[in-house]
């Protein structure tokens, strides 16, 4: 199964959280998208159920040499969440890492404020929170966020992605009162590869996502 492009994946996605939203399971719901990248996935899902579009941005805190591979995430103001076996492993230190914080925390707010117009994060309180990515690979920006989430007492916390690594998955479970993966292929890899368009998604796309949303919601 591979979907064609994000917003095919968000569209399947919703038909999913519809079924729920119709048996009276999601009250005073809000859908957070993680950006770039789950913010086509999450728009589908916000116009399906009629509910808010919101984004809450996460840096990935990347192995020196490799970025790309994640061994922490940072939320808001948060302190940065560390995969302790893997720092073990790689013999790093939170202190050799202090200066990649810092440059993804700048980062983290040149895009919050890009996108949101201020750096705050959404505010969920006894809200029923969906929050979506394009997918779940080690679950390092999706464990901060939802923790960074649980701090500001939503009623209910959901994390609803197409795609997923299935020990991911679980894992989710312990910090997610609801995890929603269509498709937890057993040779998962990467996100990437169960996408037929996966091209990156830039500023302007959220932006413009975002702003088309927010018209819609207001009758604009």
């Amino acid at each position: 199964m591979r979907f064609r492009d994000r917003v095919e994946a968000g569209q399947q996605l919703a038909l999913r959280l519809m079924e729920w939203a119709s048996d009276g399971e999601l009250p005073d719901a809000v859908v957070i998208a993680l950006p770039r990248g789950g913010v086509p996935v999450a728009a589908q899902v916000a116009r399906a159920l009629g509910t808010r579009l919101d984004v809450l941005v996460v840096r990935k805190i990347g192995v020196p040499g490799r970025p790309e591979a994640g061994i922490g995430a940072i939320v808001g103001d948060d302190p940065p969440l560390f995969d302790s076996r893997a720092l073990q492993m790689l013999g790093l230190s939170e202190d050799r890492l202090a200066p990649d914080v810092e440059r993804e925390r700048a980062e983290l707010r040149r895009r919050a404020l890009l996108y949101r117009g201020d750096p705050s994060t959404p505010d969920v309180e006894q809200r029923t929170v969906i929050l979506v990515d394009d997918g779940l690979a080690t679950g390092a920006s999706a464990r901060a966020a939802l923790r960074h989430l649980r701090r500001r007492h939503p009623a209910r916390l959901i994390l609803a992605v197409p795609v997923g690594a299935p020990e991911s998955c679980v894992e989710m479970r312990a910090e997610a009162d609801d995890v929603v993966c269509l498709y937890q292929p057993r040779d998962f890899q990467a996100v990437g590869l169960w996408y037929e368009d996966f091209e990156q998604v830039g500023d302007d796309e959220v932006r413009g996502i975002l702003r088309e949303h927010s018209a819609a919601m207001h009758g604009g």
